[in-house]
């Protein structure tokens, strides 16, 4: 098993810092269940689905893994992975605020920036929330990929 300290390492072998989206997207080819641990089997079959037997050819599909991720059908899976990913108890099923808005910016950014930045701006300044569960990290993806922004002249209240 390669453990938090281990992937650290693996990360400066790929020189990607561990923050990386690349590396969540790695944990998401290998269907890593555990947040910084990668399995024996986790690993063999995410190099396997990579065709990657050393460092040298695991650099080299990243950008295929980018392109593979960010293909609408595979980030519908890729992105609730991610909030799942960051349970990092057996029986959570929320993420608190901060946790969140890192995951928002990571996942999400490139492709709705203005709208990440506004929710993170918020999260961070309100008081009533301290987390985020599994329904609003969803409706916030519906909510950048339908309402128009930042007219939001499509959005129906």
């Amino acid at each position: 098993m390669i453990d938090p300290e281990g992937i650290e390492t693996l990360c400066s072998h790929l020189e990607v810092p561990h923050t990386d989206v690349r590396i969540l997207m790695l944990a998401w080819k290998m269907g890593c269940e555990k947040q910084g641990y990668f399995t024996l089997d986790e690993w063999r079959t995410g190099m396997k689905a990579l065709r990657a037997d050393s460092i040298s050819k695991l650099k080299k599909a990243f950008p295929e893994l980018v392109q593979e991720v960010t293909r609408s059908s595979n980030f519908q899976d890729f992105y609730p992975y991610a909030f799942r990913y960051c349970l990092t108890e057996d029986k959570k099923k929320c993420i608190e605020i901060p946790v969140a808005c890192e995951l928002l910016n990571l996942v999400l950014s490139l492709q709705f920036r203005p709208q990440v930045e506004k929710l993170i701006n918020y999260l961070k300044h309100q008081n009533e929330y301290k987390v985020i569960n599994m329904d609003q990290w969803m409706g916030f993806l519906r909510f950048c990929n339908e309402i128009n922004f930042p007219s939001l002249d499509n959005y129906d209240a």
